[in-house]
């Protein structure tokens, strides 16, 4: 193939057109909808001029166009043209009958899907210097053309003297895409918050194709194409007048278009409301009687009319800026429902109220009353009294106050059918209380005041509390060896004594309870079982106790008895409140037998058992000055007790001295016989 020199006169791509007069706004598209955009095209090559023309080479859908190519012999020799085939795009269809030879109909020798021959005899398309001829052939536009896409044309041929197959020549075809138009429907009645239905109807479109909907400039929404029809649910965000409009996106085949804007007026949506009514329940034939009823939201206006069933209670009432109405208006004796009608006013819908229940009673003479007050005239702290107040009326109806000075006492209280009504009052700081009550009155009955009752309120005294003694003593015991019998009693009082007995007889004398404890040491004389018991006197705030009784058998030393001695160590000074050990030592070393240790003559705790010889015992000193230590064994089976022959002195200071208060020094008594003192 060679190709001369081209000229090539194409006009633009594509051309919009707009339908004056319409609503809607329409893009490319349809035959006739925009005008035709020729386009030719002309080179030279193998001593020919060839000139191809189509008749609009930016068509639509279902148009049709003409492709014509003219050969023009440009040398002295003569060539005769056997066939020529015009090759287009697959999407084109070739109109039967159509093609033409310089102007004549001509037979179609073969067409396929893009392409149309056309065949001469040897001889019947002869060309001579400068002769030309021209072959037409008109298509229809095809739904499948892609648009907006140059699709390309050419022409091949075969002659006597050339021949040639000119690839994608041109001029190409761009086909344009269909015209749509977009019509939105308007919408009336629209209220501010509710939704309202947008509705676009687009010719062209496809189902499922997209159409979005703006409010100005702000898109609000889109919707899918359905039967040519696609809907938005809009809800309004404010009151005004808004303009909206519908645009549809198009698609591969189809341009867009935008509907002409519609003014959606949106007013302020209806607003319930609800109207009630208040008033009193009752009242006396021929009184003024006020009710009220109140409407919320509260509206811009509008009236009430009050009913008493159905009949119009005097005119309509302007609803003030609160939302509230009133009437005040006398009733015949008898049953009476009042109603409140609102009428409504602008966006504010009409209500009607509950009725309200209203019991007329018939005009009755005033009768005067007495209230009596009656309760008591002293009382404790924190205690609930009862205070009784009597009406004249001696029936039900109205209600009593009760008062203390000019406070209530609590809610008031009804008067019940005896015409009694009662407080049961707590007064929890001492003093003088003046009591009155007020009968508030009922009916026809007036209201009255009872006289002042004084009550005086004194606090409690204080309850004594419950103690408990324990007892210790030694299980064994011989005639003539002193035991240690101790207390302790729970809790720890302040102050009383502990009386030990043995049976019903006293042992010597009461003993002060110091820190809750008391103990005594004491000889038994007789052989035989003690039931030893111990009571404890009481004080103030504290009750006496008597301790479960407790057995010492006592025994008589044997004759080989083997005598005993005991020696008693201590620090020599201690601090007042601080703890010291006072060890014993049993001589011979026993694992038998109780020490009992003595401050003076006075028993420091109760018996302590001696184990490996010894008895240990910590106690704190609570006395300063000198304390004399000894201590006293008890004696065992086949051994006689025994006591220290000499007092071990501590001095007891309220601080340290420097030494060790548990270790500051140690003193031994000397041993020494019981033998001589309680007998063998």
């Amino acid at each position: 193939m060679s190709v001369g020199s081209a000229r090539r006169a194409v006009a633009g791509l594509s051309v919009f057109a707009v339908a004056a007069g319409f609503a809607a706004v329409t893009g490319l598209g349809v035959a006739g909808a925009a005008p035709e955009t020729p386009g030719s095209l002309t080179w030279n090559a193998n001593n020919y001029e060839y000139t191809r023309t189509i008749s609009n080479v930016t068509p639509s859908e279902g148009e049709t166009i003409t492709v014509k190519t003219v050969f023009k012999r440009k040398n002295i020799v003569v060539d005769y043209l056997y066939a020529i085939k015009d090759v287009h795009p697959t999407c084109l269809t070739y109109v039967e009958g159509s093609a033409k030879v310089n102007g004549s109909t001509r037979s179609v020798e073969s067409k396929g899907a893009d392409f149309v021959r056309v065949k001469g005899s040897l001889t019947e398309w002869p060309l001579y210097n400068n002769d030309s001829k021209t072959f037409e052939f008109k298509y229809t536009v095809g739904a499948d053309c892609a648009r907006e896409v140059p699709l390309d044309t050419s022409v091949h041929y075969n002659a006597s003297v050339t021949s040639s197959d000119f690839q994608n020549k041109g001029p190409a075809v761009t086909v344009s895409k269909n015209i749509s138009t977009t019509t939105l429907s308007p919408a009336s009645g629209v209220k501010l918050g509710q939704p309202v239905p947008l509705s676009a109807t687009v010719t062209g479109g496809a189902d499922g194709d997209s159409v979005e909907f703006f409010d100005g400039a702000t898109k609000i929404g889109a919707g899918a194409l359905a039967n040519g029809v696609a809907t938005l649910a809009w809800t309004p965000a404010d009151v005004r007048t808004h303009s909206v409009t519908a645009k549809y996106l198009g698609n591969a085949k189809v341009a867009t278009s935008t509907s002409s804007a519609v003014d959606v007026v949106v007013s302020e949506a209806d607003k319930s409301t609800a109207t009630a009514i208040t008033g009193p329940a009752s009242a006396v034939a021929g009184e003024s009687v006020t009710v009220e009823a109140t409407v919320s939201p509260t509206p811009a206006g509008g009236t009430v009319q009050f009913k008493d069933g159905a009949t119009d209670l005097g005119g309509a009432v302007a609803v003030d800026a609160n939302g509230k109405a009133s009437l005040a208006n006398s009733y015949a004796e008898g049953a009476h429902s009042i109603v409140a009608v609102y009428s409504g006013s602008g966006v504010y819908q009409t209500s009607t109220s509950a009725p309200h229940a209203l019991t007329v009673a018939p005009v009755v003479v005033e009768e005067n009353t007495t209230t009596t007050l009656v309760g008591p005239s002293t009382a404790s702290t924190g205690e609930a009294l009862s205070f009784t107040a009597s009406v004249s009326t001696g029936a039900a109806g109205g209600t009593v106050q009760f008062k203390e000075g000019g406070r209530d006492l609590g809610p008031s209280v009804p008067v019940d059918a005896t015409g009694k009504a009662t407080t049961t009052p707590i007064f929890n700081v001492a003093g003088e209380y003046s009591i009155t009550a007020v009968f508030s009155g009922s009916g026809n009955y007036l209201g009255s005041t009872s006289n002042a009752q004084t009550v005086n309120v004194k606090a409690p005294a204080p309850t004594d509390q419950q103690t408990e003694t324990v007892l210790t003593v030694p299980a064994d015991a011989k005639t003539g060896t002193a035991v240690g019998l101790s207390v302790a009693v729970t809790p720890s009082p302040v102050g009383g004594t502990v009386q030990f007995k043995d049976g019903s007889g006293n042992l010597g004398s009461a003993v002060p309870v110091v820190d809750g404890k008391a103990s005594i040491m004491h000889e038994f004389a007789s052989v035989g079982t003690h039931d030893i018991t111990a009571v404890y006197s009481g004080a103030a705030g504290f009750l006496t106790s008597t301790s479960a009784a407790q057995t010492v058998s006592v025994t008589a030393p044997a004759a080989e008895d083997q005598e005993t001695s005991i020696t008693v160590s201590a620090p020599t000074s201690a601090v007042k409140g601080a703890k010291v050990d006072l060890v014993a030592a049993v001589v011979p070393t026993l694992s038998a037998g109780t020490v009992q240790f003595m401050d003076g003559t006075t028993p420091i705790g109760g018996p302590v058992a001696v184990v490996n010889g010894k008895a240990t015992l910590s106690h704190t000193f609570t006395e300063l000055g000198d304390r004399r230590i000894t201590a006293v064994f008890s004696g065992t089976d086949g051994y006689l007790g025994s006591e220290t022959q000499a007092a071990v002195t501590v001095k007891v200071t309220a601080e340290s001295d420097g030494g060790d208060p548990g270790n500051g020094g140690s003193s031994t008594g000397s041993l020494g016989s019981l033998e001589n003192i309680f007998g063998s």
